[in-house]
């Protein structure tokens, strides 16, 4: 029996193409996709793991897509299929993504589904905070949003961002906000020989569900002057009092980091947890 019966549609109700930084500053979002854009993008498994890894990471992203079974054929408008590598064959369609990386696969099909084989700008636009806001944009399209982890996590997502979309030029710009975690993102990428560009973010930051994410967008559409790392890292002293706040919050009341720890936070050096972990260890 052939693929294909269409189960669900999932899609969102904000698209958005930027033409210009006035176009992002005007309308942003996070989905990146085009209301011109005819193709969809579908989603055909009966491994479960998968089905609910890829559905999740969809969601997370926004990005629009349909779900599929094995009883018709795969709808016309669907321009791009996800499958498992062991599906694959099976799958009676030209545009057939089989990808055990999650990222790299929907990387793939965001390309397949624009007519892209490759990018003629790549933008990618950091946020810098605690955990950083990261927007992939690609030819004025946003392509993917990210929450890091942590300043230095930045550098997988940068990396994994040039690799999975092919570009002619990429410029990667990060805010000039909070310098302290703004250097370490700066250092960081430095460490891995990626140039980096630091935008006036001024105006970037809205008051909206998703803060970090949206000024990501609005830092990636705005041209910076370019980084010269290494640069110092040093706290301020209302840095190192907020994570002795967020100390008390993870322990639950139960211990105050010292400031020579939340130094060593600030700097990267070592996490809350293990500060905590540590300081619960002089008590």
């Amino acid at each position: 029996m052939a693929y294909g019966t269409l189960i669900e549609t999932h899609t969102h109700p904000r698209e958005y193409v930027a033409r210009s930084s006035t176009d992002a500053k005007r309308f942003r979002n996070r989905e990146g996709f085009s209301r011109r854009m005819r193709k969809v993008l579908g989603v055909l498994t009966e491994d479960f793991r998968l089905y609910h890894d890829l559905v999740a990471a969809l969601k997370t992203r926004h990005i629009p897509f349909v779900t599929l079974s094995r009883a018709r054929k795969i709808p016309e408008n669907v321009g791009a299929v996800i499958t498992s590598p062991v599906e694959a064959p099976r799958v009676r369609r030209a545009h057939v993504i089989a990808d055990d990386d999650l990222d790299s696969a929907i990387a793939k099909a965001l390309q397949l589904l624009a007519g892209k084989t490759e990018w003629e700008e790549l933008l990618v636009g950091i946020d810098p905070g605690a955990a950083p806001g990261v927007a992939i944009v690609g030819d004025g399209r946003v392509l993917d949003t990210r929450l890091a982890g942590s300043p230095e996590a930045v550098v997988r997502i940068v990396r994994q961002a040039i690799a999975n979309y092919p570009s002619t030029r990429h410029r990667i710009r990060v805010g000039h906000g909070d310098r302290t975690n703004r250097n370490r993102i700066l250092n960081a990428l430095a460490r891995e020989g990626l140039v980096a560009e630091i935008v006036d973010e001024a105006g970037t930051t809205d008051r909206t569900d998703t803060p970090d994410i949206d000024a990501a967008i609005k830092i990636a559409f705005v041209a910076g002057v370019r980084a010269t790392p290494p640069y110092d890292i040093t706290p301020t002293p209302g840095e190192v009092r907020e994570i002795q706040r967020r100390s008390r919050v993870k322990s639950d009341g139960k211990v105050t980091i010292s400031k020579g720890l939340a130094v060593a936070v600030a700097r990267g050096d070592i996490t809350l947890d293990e500060a905590v972990h540590q300081q619960q260890q002089r008590v």
